[in-house]
């Protein structure tokens, strides 16, 4: 995987075709593969004057079917209950978030920073973290903790990588 920022003209039809509607609000495309095909976008935090408050968006489709398959299995509620049961993981969840919303302000531009505030709705941005999550000990999406994962690796990526290496170790 290669790293990089830039949106092309070619790169927004991409991930418009990828989503399969208008890449609305599309900042960067810092993960790609090493074709250079893209992995994970970074939308605003603001699209269409109403916050949006999750940063990472996987858009590559053979990681979306994976974790759709985990999700479908159950995984989030495997997961889940071993966060409700390990006070040390519910305290990295909580890092990380307090990370990503550090990351998501640090990428906001001024404007729309400015315009968040005379909305109404910068505050409410900074209760809510990866994936939009309010409360921190909560996994919801396994696509969202993954595409964050992969910009800055968290702890609900990285239990998902280690469940994906331990069932390729067992085929």
């Amino acid at each position: 995987m290669q790293k990089s920022t830039t949106v092309s003209p070619e790169d927004h039809a991409r991930v418009s075709e990828l989503l399969g509607r208008e890449a609305r609000g599309l900042c960067a495309i810092p993960v790609r593969g090493d074709d250079g095909e893209p992995i994970v976008i970074r939308v605003a935090s603001l699209v269409d004057d109403k916050p949006f408050p999750t940063l990472f968006w996987l858009v590559d489709r053979e990681l979306n079917y994976q974790l759709d398959q985990l999700e479908a299995g159950g995984f989030i509620a495997r997961l889940q209950a071993r966060v409700d049961r390990e006070p040390a993981l519910r305290e990295a969840m909580a890092e990380d978030h307090d990370a990503h919303i550090a990351l998501r302000n640090a990428l906001m531009s001024e404007e729309d920073r400015a315009r968040l505030q005379s909305l109404g709705f910068f505050d409410s941005l900074q209760q809510r973290g990866i994936g939009g999550i309010e409360k921190p000990d909560r996994i919801r999406c396994l696509h969202t903790w993954y595409a964050a994962h992969l910009v800055a690796p968290n702890t609900i990526g990285r239990l998902v990588d280690a469940h994906w290496s331990e069932a390729a170790d067992t085929h």
